[in-house]
């Protein structure tokens, strides 16, 4: 009954559902704490060690995981990048007719800044400039001009803030033994004003992308109005459909293991390049951006 009551009159139900059971299942988000873990099969409780160890398999983990791929797949260690941007682009080419026109970096305004501003979600939790969001949300009248600036210095220049990368960086326990290092996912806490330069990027990035019809149909995913509810809407009526025909159904399931974190930033940057996302010619801004 308790829960009822927290679900029925809660604003969203769907993140007080899974809060609730997350809490019965003991992944309560809030709790980063490890207060031990077995290393080399001894129980550790020093928080200096537990930290360099988790230190070090978030960023060792991945590059380990791309190298068992590379020698599953048999690739050859003495591939060069412009072999690997041949092979890619020859790929690409056979999919795209015609190549992709240059993204265009709009200026963005005071409006827009203030509008992105408005979508953080009103939060004390912050970033290592201890600047909460929701402080953000309360002053955004007057820092949104300065911000605005900043901005449009990235967007036409082509350089991300070094102070907005920094990120702190926290153990979230997934399931299983506490004590496992292999139940810990990394999540970065990153500051609000890297959020909004994010988000003015993504805009622009998702607009070239829909213009230009790069985009599947298949990608359900960080695209407007399309969730993950479509894509499972999407596969129920297809099992449906086939049952109705009395056809046989299979279903192949992949769970990619740190699939984000194991990207190739190489493949990847010469797919961009195909994509027409390149360096702006940020000189035509320049009676803009001078100091």
């Amino acid at each position: 009954m308790e829960y009822d009551r927290h679900i029925f009159n809660s604003t969203n139900i769907m993140r007080t559902s899974w809060k609730l059971i997350n809490k019965e299942f003991g992944r309560d988000c809030k709790n980063y704490g490890v207060k031990s873990l077995s290393i080399n099969g001894r129980s550790i409780t020093n928080y200096k060690i537990i930290a360099n160890a988790l230190n070090n398999h978030f960023t060792t983990f991945p590059t380990m995981i791309c190298q068992k791929i590379n020698a599953n797949n048999c690739i050859s260690s003495n591939t060069t990048p412009d072999n690997n941007q041949n092979n890619i682009s020859f790929s690409l080419n056979r999919v795209y007719q015609n190549s992709f026109p240059s993204i265009k970096y709009r200026c963005t305004s005071t409006r827009e800044t203030e509008n992105i501003i408005s979508t953080l979600k009103l939060s004390n939790s912050c970033g290592y400039d201890d600047v909460p969001s929701k402080l953000l949300k309360l002053c955004s009248f007057y820092i949104s001009s300065p911000l605005n600036y900043i901005c449009n210095r990235a967007l036409f220049t082509g350089v991300f803030p070094d102070r907005s990368k920094y990120a702190i960086i926290r153990p979230l326990f997934k399931k299983g033994n506490k004590d496992y290092i292999n139940n810990y996912r990394p999540i970065s806490i990153l500051i609000s004003f890297s959020k909004i330069l994010e988000k003015v990027m993504q805009t622009r990035l998702l607009k070239h992308l829909t213009d230009n019809n790069i985009l599947v149909k298949e990608q359900y995913g960080f695209r407007t109005n399309l969730k993950t509810d479509n894509a499972i809407y999407h596969l129920t009526n297809e099992i449906l459909n086939a049952l109705n025909n009395n056809l046989s159904i299979g279903g192949i399931f992949c769970d990619l293991e740190k699939a984000f974190e194991c990207v190739n930033h190489n493949i990847l940057l010469i797919k961009l390049k195909f994509y027409g996302i390149t360096d702006n010619d940020y000189k035509l801004y320049k009676p803009y951006l001078t100091d």
